[in-house]
């Protein structure tokens, strides 16, 4: 094996380990329950081994001798002059606590009062914000870790150094292994959460779609955003991918409604090496009290999201007048927010920066507000660039297939590109999957804007205009495949055949049945 596949199958059987740990240890908590502690930790030991190596590598003096002699100046090193954001003491360091797990003379009171002392450093610094309550979902108290505070205490033991005896760094790979094992768990966690696994993950693969199609005809960008960011992978991949392309970005911003998942975002922002400086997540109800973001750097290059499919939401009187839905003259129906977090997305987009949404196909076709609301982003703005349809059975906690909308405001021309890629997938076991193979089918075309039979169309505004701005595929990709003529002598003589075989074999059955003085058929 060459070194690649060497590296693809060492991180298969680190991941196969890490979901294999999680599992036996996780006793009476659901998955979605279990994840705040196991990723928690991880993210627990990134940090502190990332702050041992940011001393060594840099200072070339160990944290604990720096510490020793002045501790105030150790701390003011790693949270300014290193730009950590945070400290985190010796004595609280991961392979400290290791130590005193296998000494037995761990107590829970140890971690609890280590991620005190972490949150504290935070405190009046830039980095309070984003990372003083990163731990906050970490519930060291709850009954489920045991009923009795030792054994609370054992588990997170056992967890802590199961975690411990993780190697992230075999073959001093190019590869981030942290950051992928930790995206790998979130998405083992989401399939195995149900509904709620929707909340804050996005399929790799999907989110992978979505990063090549925003940074298709962008290579340097000043901001990157998701009003709807969950676990933030989605912006973790349209950052990689901009690497890749030896790009680069100014800052990430990022809203989520929910705080867990919020602080998971950050965490996820950290491991993947993001600097807290490089990004800001804010909690919130996006489509209410969007973030300041805009108004303080302005408009987003890159916007992407995955939001809630069709979610409810209660537009209160003022939102009539707000100018990220005032240009159409109709808010989006109550029962059906997905218009709105589009129009709040293509308001916080710049001039020439690209946009994708995730939506369920709903919002291409229904009347009414959302028909009034497609007509004015497609016919009086022009902002539609491409609808592609995804199969279904794609995402967590819904089998029901849907599209990407690409939105950009520099469009030299009216036509809207229609693929359909609802055909080509891998079949798995709880989700389809999009296959690499799939990808790039769909990446060809969306660069060539070409008609291709039973696959995509370039469609006309007149053709538009004929429909309605009624955008359901397979009004503009005919996908219909001609069944076979039926050849109906070969029918008859095939229903001949079987009748004679079947006559035989009953009067075979008949024989065996007299001799046996039974009732004949």
């Amino acid at each position: 094996m060459n070194n690649v596949e060497i590296e693809i199958t060492q991180k298969r059987e680190l991941h196969t380990k890490l979901w294999k740990m999680a599992n036996s240890l996780r006793g009476n908590m659901d998955a979605n329950e279990f994840k705040d502690y196991i990723l928690g930790l991880i993210f627990y030991r990134y940090i502190c081994e990332h702050e041992e190596s940011e001393f060594n590598d840099k200072l070339h003096i160990s944290v604990d001798d720096l510490f020793k002699s002045n501790p105030k100046q150790c701390r003011e090193i790693a949270i300014l002059n290193l730009g950590l954001g945070y400290f985190i003491e010796p004595q609280y360091l991961f392979d400290r606590m290791v130590e005193t797990i296998k000494t037995g003379d761990f107590e829970l009171e140890i971690l609890s009062n280590a991620f005190k002392a972490y949150s504290d450093s935070t405190k009046g610094q830039e980095s309070e914000e984003q990372l003083s309550k990163l731990f906050n979902d970490v519930n060291l108290t709850s009954d489920k870790l045991g009923s009795t505070y030792k054994e609370k205490g054992e588990l997170i033991g056992k967890l802590i150094i199961a975690i411990d005896e993780i190697n992230f760094d075999f073959m001093d790979s190019k590869i981030d292994l942290l950051g992928d094992a930790y995206e790998y768990l979130i998405g083992q966690f989401a399939a195995s959460a149900g509904k709620k696994a929707g909340e804050f993950y996005t399929p790799q693969q999907v989110s992978k779609l979505l990063s090549m199609i925003v940074t298709k005809d962008l290579t340097d960008v000043k901001c990157i955003s998701d009003p709807a960011c969950g676990s933030g992978s989605l912006l973790i991949q349209v950052a990689d991918r901009l690497k890749e392309k030896n790009g680069k970005f100014i800052h990430i911003y990022g809203q989520e409604l929910n705080t867990t998942t919020c602080n998971l975002a950050r965490m996820n922002m950290l491991v993947h090496k993001v600097d807290f400086n490089k990004f800001t997540i804010h909690q919130g109800d996006t489509l209410k009290s969007p973030s300041a973001d805009q108004r303080e750097y302005g408009k987003m290059d890159i916007v992407v999201a995955n939001p809630p499919f069709s979610a409810n939401w209660d537009p209160n009187s003022t939102m009539e007048k707000d100018e990220r839905f005032s240009g159409a003259g109709k808010l989006a129906p109550k029962s059906y927010a997905d218009y709105a977090f589009v129009e709040h997305m293509i308001n916080s987009l710049s001039a020439n920066g690209c946009m994708a949404v995730v939506l369920p196909h709903g919002p291409l076709f229904r009347g009414n507000a959302e028909g009034v609301i497609r007509q004015y982003l497609v016919e009086t703005r022009n902002y539609l660039d491409t609808v592609i349809g995804l199969p279904e059975n794609l995402f967590y906690g819904t089998t029901i297939a849907a599209c990407i909308c690409v939105f950009k405001k520099n469009k030299t021309d009216r036509n809207v590109y229609f693929i359909d890629a609802s055909k080509y997938f891998e079949k798995g076991k709880n989700q389809n999957i999009l296959r690499d193979e799939d990808i790039q089918r769909i990446m060809d075309a969306y660069a060539s804007k070409k008609d291709i039979d039973k696959y995509a169309h370039l469609a006309s505004i007149e053709e538009l205009q004929e429909n309605e701005f009624n955008l359901n595929i397979p009004r503009y990709v005919d996908t219909f495949e001609e069944e076979e003529e039926i050849d109906l002598n070969e029918v008859m003589a095939e229903y001949h055949r079987l009748d004679e075989e079947d006559k035989k074999i009953t009067e075979e059955l008949n024989k065996y049945l007299e001799e046996l003085g039974l009732p004949k058929f």
